[in-house]
């Protein structure tokens, strides 16, 4: 007697639900509710556009503009999801024009936490060519980070930390003081408890310092993925 109830009760439920489903799209359909793009949500999102260790940020209409400042080897377009996938591989990837920035990601990217000199000549030589040029590198796990903003070949704020004080040229921006982000001096000593947290608390508001002067790439959304980029490597001579 049990068994029939149940097969009832279960066939009932499962249009019910059905229903609930379709109207449900239709009321989608007529508000005009937003879709992921077609390939861009999900586990493609997660495992393609993961936040970069280091970018670049130019202020510009023209991705091949950056290309030809940039002087990459064998650029090639490409869609995001090829152009990130290589940009992990010792390449770069210029992203397509987003409100008026390039923005270019990958490990081929001087890192200044490493040498800074020549992540500084490199940018101020970019910089003369593009004008509005910013740079950021953040690795959490040991809370090193950098920053820098230059125009036509001026460093017009700059700092970066890697156990020390590597780089720290021009006066804090609005957006650092605001942020109440901590930036010391050439070989100041400093508790190395509070300079531990300071910095763990920089490193976690480097993405919000790129928002402010520009575009937080941890904050692109599926439906700014449109057109294509610019893949490529840098020539056989330094990048700067």
């Amino acid at each position: 007697m049990f068994i029939p109830f149940g097969i009832v009760l279960g066939v009932g439920i499962l249009f019910f639900y059905c229903a609930w489903r379709r109207a449900s799209r239709h009321v989608a359909d007529a508000t005009g509710a937003s879709r992921p793009a077609a390939g861009l949500s999900g586990p493609f999102w997660r495992a393609n556009f993961e936040q970069p260790a280091r970018w670049l940020a130019v202020r510009a209409a023209n991705a091949r503009v950056v290309q030809a400042a940039l002087n990459l080897h064998r650029p090639t377009a490409c869609s995001w999801e090829k152009g990130l996938a290589e940009a992990r591989e010792d390449k770069l990837f210029i992203c397509p024009p987003m409100a008026g920035w390039v923005l270019v990601v990958g490990s081929g990217l001087p890192e200044a936490l490493e040498d800074p000199d020549r992540c500084y000549h490199f940018l101020r030589a970019l910089s003369r060519k593009l004008g509005h040029v910013q740079f950021f590198s953040v690795s959490r796990a040991v809370n090193h980070h950098c920053w820098a903003l230059l125009e036509r070949g001026r460093v017009f704020r700059a700092y970066a930390w890697a156990g020390e004080t590597l780089w720290n040229q021009g006066r804090l921006t609005a957006a650092e003081k605001e942020m109440s982000m901590r930036c010391f001096d050439y070989a100041v000593e400093q508790n190395p408890l509070g300079i531990g947290e300071a910095m763990a608390a920089n490193c976690e508001k480097v993405n919000s310092l790129a928002g402010r002067w520009s575009i937080d790439p941890g904050a692109i959304s599926p439906e700014m993925w449109r057109g294509q980029g610019i893949v490529g490597a840098f020539s056989q001579s330094k990048p700067h």
